[in-house]
């Protein structure tokens, strides 16, 4: 739900991008600049890392890539080192794991201390825009929301991790990348193929999000407007979602002089230099269809598949004239899961990642930690400077318990 990356660009389009931080003023040696070369090239290798370019295709014919980081800076042996998944959120690509310096980002921290770090980019980002029959252009190339990433992208990339090293691997999901992990294990699909599980700023309920900007957005139909209007690609960097920001930020009750905090709450620990790093990579595209499916979700506070508005066409897809539940009582209560949470954060709000947790609480005590973090926000959990010694520290601590 990394709805955050929206505003990022957005902002710079609007003339508001001075007002998008309120940080430390310090600079670092940060991400370097995209390219079209891949990741591994362009930001991996250049923080002189060893780094492997993947494509995955999913059952449904998408082609996925994925980066592999086999070993820390220091070099050595792959040897047996536990693999790691990452998976990044919404509007956002694999990028989300290595803004930060290294000694700061989570994929190279994780690889310097002994872990096999593969990256997962959902479909419709930059470099997982191939399909076996389809481009980009095809209107039916983004006929797919979050349901679509339950069923068939994450089982492809979690099954080539562990074809590629024949090990289970721990799974690290923030936002977006947390909601259809918990949605694959309502199913009871997946948990057996893996080690445990860590959910970074949760998305699973939302209907008591607070930020302004998401929920104005999804009150008013604004993407379905776009869909609408024949815009199958949501794309953050395109003129008609600029527009759509403008028109948000007219509506009486937005504050638009800072962007990033309208959607993601007020986050505590983001370096200021960070932002040029951000733009330089993201925000990346999504199908309109799955913005529409989490405005759904905020309207109804509920987790269900997409709803299509219609008892015939919803019989067609699922057997029955509403969209089906994911339960979230059904997570396998054996399941070891990290869960960490921010008390600032305005899309993972803490009353429902509570309601979350409340469906969590028949959870074996031994295999459920939470970390709740007061001063966190949405976007400090991939970006907050300190979030090496606050977060991935204990996060690092639970894996080797598993």
């Amino acid at each position: 739900m990394s709805i955050i990356v929206l505003v990022h660009f957005c902002g710079s389009a609007v003339g508001l991008r001075p007002k998008l931080f309120s940080a430390k003023g310090h600079k670092a040696a940060l991400a370097p600049a995209a390219s079209d070369d891949g990741i591994c090239a362009s930001v991996v290798e250049a923080q002189n890392y060893v780094c492997e370019e993947h494509k995955v295709t999913t059952k449904d014919g998408y082609i996925l890539s994925m980066q592999r980081i086999p070993v820390g800076r220091s070099g050595g042996e792959p040897g047996n080192r536990l693999p790691v998944l990452l998976q990044h959120g919404l509007l956002m690509d694999a990028v989300t794991w290595l803004l930060l310096p290294p000694e700061q980002s989570l994929a190279f921290l994780l690889a310097d201390n002994g872990y096999d770090v593969w990256l997962a980019n959902t479909r419709g980002t930059k470099y997982s825009r191939g399909h076996v029959s389809l481009g980009p252009d095809d209107s039916a190339f983004w006929d797919w929301t979050w349901d679509e990433l339950v069923a068939y992208d994450l089982p492809a990339t979690l099954q080539h991790v562990h074809d590629q090293t024949g090990q289970k691997p721990h799974y690290v999901g923030h936002s977006l990348g947390t909601l259809i992990a918990l949605a694959s294990f309502s199913k009871d699909q997946l948990v057996k193929k893996l080690r445990s599980v860590a959910l970074l700023s949760p998305i699973a309920y939302v209907g008591q999000m607070t930020s302004p900007l998401a929920k104005n957005a999804a009150d008013n139909f604004l993407a379905e407007a776009l869909y609408w209007l024949g815009l199958d690609e949501f794309d953050p960097r395109g003129e008609a979602v600029v527009k759509l920001l403008k028109n948000i930020c007219k509506k009486p009750g937005v504050d638009c002089t800072n962007l990033l905090n309208s959607f993601t709450g007020q986050n505590c620990c983001l370096n200021s230099s960070i932002v040029d790093v951000f733009l330089e990579h993201e925000p990346q595209a999504t199908s309109t269809k799955n913005m529409i499916h989490v405005a759904q979700m905020i309207r109804e506070g509920t987790i269900a598949m997409y709803d299509y508005n219609n008892e015939e066409e919803n019989k067609k897809h699922y057997g029955q004239p509403n969209p089906p539940l994911y339960n979230m009582t059904s997570i396998p209560h054996d399941l070891p899961l990290f869960l960490s949470y921010g008390g600032a954060d305005a899309l993972s709000d803490v009353n429902d990642v509570k309601l979350l947790l409340e469906n969590l609480k028949d959870h074996e005590g031994d295999k459920l930690v939470v970390q709740y973090r007061q001063d966190y926000a949405h976007a400090d959990y991939v970006m907050g400077e300190n979030a090496g010694q606050v977060l991935y520290e204990p996060l690092m601590a639970f894996f080797k318990l598993q």
